[in-house]
């Protein structure tokens, strides 16, 4: 009986070094570090438009390397970008219920 026992990367999953996972990190601090210098500076509307970019980016990173699915299988990419999909169906048809109510407290008046 052979003992050549191949591994498969789907089984075995992927092995990234170390050190992406350090310079990952070190780019979400910097992200962080840019998070509370934007909330110094007065930017009226946008100041929530930068923190929603900032926070997009670090979660992208997040999910594509410590949560690996930037090796996984093209059905776990397929998943999450229908999820991203019908999420923003959930949000932009809350935002036309929310958008088309009256602004009055006491309607007639």
């Amino acid at each position: 009986m052979e003992n050549n026992q191949q591994h498969d990367e789907s089984v075995v999953g992927h092995i990234a070094p170390a050190s992406m996972y350090v310079a990952i990190w070190a780019v979400l601090m910097a992200f962080t570090a840019i998070t509370v210098f934007a909330a110094t500076i007065e930017l009226h509307v946008f100041n929530i438009v930068v923190a929603l970019v900032i926070a997009t980016i670090k979660g992208t990173l997040v999910v594509l390397f410590f949560m690996h699915l930037r090796y996984s299988t093209k059905l776990t990419m397929v998943t999450v970008v229908a999820s991203i999909f019908f999420l923003f169906i959930l949000f932009g048809l809350t935002m036309t219920d929310y958008l088309s109510r009256g602004w009055l407290t006491y309607p007639g008046h």
